[in-house]
C-alpha cells in the first residue's frame, strides 16, 4: 500500500528556499564587499526582514489550528514554547497579525512590497484602532492609505505622532471636535490612575513613585529645569568633582524644589498654613555633628538644620534641657525679597570665587549661622549657589570672605 505523500505549500516552499540561500552564505565574509554593495545589500535585507515579518504573520493569522493540536492557549504560547521568544512580543505580533487579515489589508500589502516594518505597522494599526468608533469608513480607509505612505519617510516615533494628528490631514472638518474628546478621555483616564506612595528604604533615603498626567509631569520638569538646568559647578558635579548625571540632578532639584515652596500657598494644616517644623536642642544645634528632629518625619543632622533655616520654609524650634521651647523661630528669620534683590545689586552671581551661577538661581546664606545669633541683615548675607551652600555647613569646609568680595573654601585639613 502507498501513501500519497502532501504536496509542498508555495509557503513553506519559499521558507526552505529562503533558509538554504542562508546556509550557502553562512562562511561569506562582506567584509571584501565594495562599500556599494554593502549599502545596497543592507537595504535589501532590511527590505527582506519586512517581507519575511508579513509572511509570518500572514500564517500566525491562520494557525489557530496549530495551537489546537497540542491544546496551547493560542499560537503565541505555542511559539513561545517551541522558539523560547519573548511571549508579550509574540502575543503583540499575534494582534497585529489578526488586525492585518481582519482591517488593515493595506498595510499588509506594504509590508509584503518591503515598503513597511513591522515597528512602522504596529505603529499604523494602533493609530488606526485609537479613531473614533464611529469613525466613517471611508475615512478611516483614506486614513490608512496616508500613513502607509508616510512609511516610506517616517520612522516609528514619527509615524505615532503623525497617527495622532492624522484627521487633521485627511478631515480637518471633523479633526477639532474629535481631538477635543480625545484629550477629555485622556485625562479623565490620567486623572483615574493619578496616584503616588512613598517607602522608606531604611539607609536614610525614600524611594517615591508616581503616575501623574502629562501636564503635570510637564510643569514639574519645567519647575526641575529652573534648578537644574544652567548649574555646572551645583547641579552637574558631584561633591567629589566627577559628573553627575542627569538624573541625580533632577534628584537635587526635586529636594531644592521643595525646600523652597512657599508655605503661605499652601492649603491649611493642623490650623495654620502648612509648616515643617524641626526640634533641635541648644546644644545639639551648636554642636557639628548634633542631630535634630523633623516634627512627624525623619531625623537630620544639625549642619542640614542650619543649612534648612537659611533658605528652606522650615521653623526651627531650639530646646533645651528640660526639651521646653527655648526659641520657636518665625519665618521673617528667612531673607526678605526686597534684601534678595538687594543681593543680586552687590552680586550678579554666586559669590564664590570663581562660581558663574547666576544670583537669581542662589541661595540667601547667613554668614554668621543663625544658631550662633546671627542676623537676618544684608551685613550678614551671602549669595551662594546650591553647591556652595551645602559647602558653607559642610564641617569638612572652611570659608572667608577675601578682600575682592568673592568667598574661598577650603577643605579642613
Amino acid at each position: 500500500m502507498t501513501t500519497l505523500q502532501q504536496p509542498q505549500h508555495p509557503v513553506l516552499g519559499a521558507v526552505v528556499a529562503v533558509t538554504a540561500s542562508l546556509a550557502r552564505v553562512s562562511e561569506a565574509c562582506p567584509v571584501f564587499m565594495a562599500t556599494g554593495q554593502k549599502a545596497t545589500a543592507l537595504l535589501e535585507i532590511a527590505r527582506a526582514k519586512a517581507q519575511l515579518a508579513e509572511l509570518e504573520l500572514r500564517v500566525l493569522a491562520t494557525a489557530g489550528d496549530v495551537a489546537a493540536e497540542s491544546a496551547a492557549r493560542d499560537v503565541a504560547a505555542w511559539l513561545h514554547h517551541h522558539t523560547h521568544q519573548r511571549p508579550e512580543t509574540l502575543r503583540a505580533d499575534l494582534r497585529l497579525a489578526e488586525a492585518l487579515d481582519r482591517t488593515y489589508h493595506q498595510v499588509a500589502e506594504a509590508m509584503r512590497r518591503g515598503a513597511c516594518n513591522p515597528a512602522q505597522a504596529h505603529v499604523i494599526v494602533n493609530a488606526l484602532d485609537d479613531l473614533p468608533a464611529d469613525l466613517d469608513h471611508e475615512i478611516k480607509t483614506t486614513a490608512e492609505e496616508a500613513l502607509v505612505g508616510y512609511a516610506t519617510r517616517f520612522d516609528p516615533t514619527q509615524l505615532r505622532r503623525l497617527g495622532r494628528r492624522i484627521l487633521d490631514v485627511i478631515a480637518p472638518e471633523i479633526a477639532e471636535a474629535e481631538e477635543a474628546k480625545r484629550l477629555a478621555a485622556e485625562e479623565a483616564h490620567a486623572r483615574k490612575k493619578t496616584r503616588l506612595a512613598m517607602r522608606r528604604l531604611g539607609d536614610g533615603t525614600t524611594r517615591i513613585t508616581a503616575v501623574v498626567p502629562d501636564a503635570t509631569a510637564d510643569r514639574l520638569a519645567t519647575a526641575l529645569e529652573a534648578f537644574a538646568s544652567p548649574r555646572r559647578d551645583d547641579g552637574t558635579r558631584a561633591d567629589t568633582g566627577e559628573y553627575l548625571p542627569y538624573d541625580r540632578r533632577l534628584g537635587r532639584a526635586f529636594c531644592q524644589l521643595l525646600e523652597t515652596l512657599d508655605p503661605a500657598r499652601l492649603p491649611i494644616h493642623g490650623g495654620d498654613a502648612t509648616t515643617v517644623i524641626v526640634t533641635i536642642d541648644l546644644d545639639q544645634l551648636r554642636k557639628e555633628a548634633g542631630i535634630a528632629q523633623i516634627i512627624g518625619g525623619s531625623p537630620i543632622t544639625a549642619a542640614e538644620a542650619r543649612r534648612l533655616a537659611c533658605t528652606a520654609n522650615i521653623i526651627p524650634a531650639v530646646l533645651g534641657g528640660a526639651s521646653e521651647v527655648l526659641d520657636l523661630g518665625r519665618k521673617e528669620r528667612f531673607f526678605t525679597a526686597a534684601q534678595r534683590r538687594a543681593l543680586l545689586l552687590r552680586s550678579a552671581t554666586c559669590e564664590a570665587g570663581g562660581c558663574d551661577i547666576p544670583g537669581t538661581w542662589a541661595e540667601a546664606h547667613h554668614w554668621i549661622e543663625w544658631a550662633q545669633g546671627g542676623a537676618t541683615d544684608l551685613d550678614n548675607a551671602a549669595l551662594l549657589c546650591s553647591h556652595h551652600h551645602h559647602r558653607a555647613h559642610d564641617a569638612a569646609y572652611l570659608h572667608e570672605r577675601l578682600p575682592n568680595g568673592d568667598i574661598r573654601f577650603t577643605r579642613r585639613t
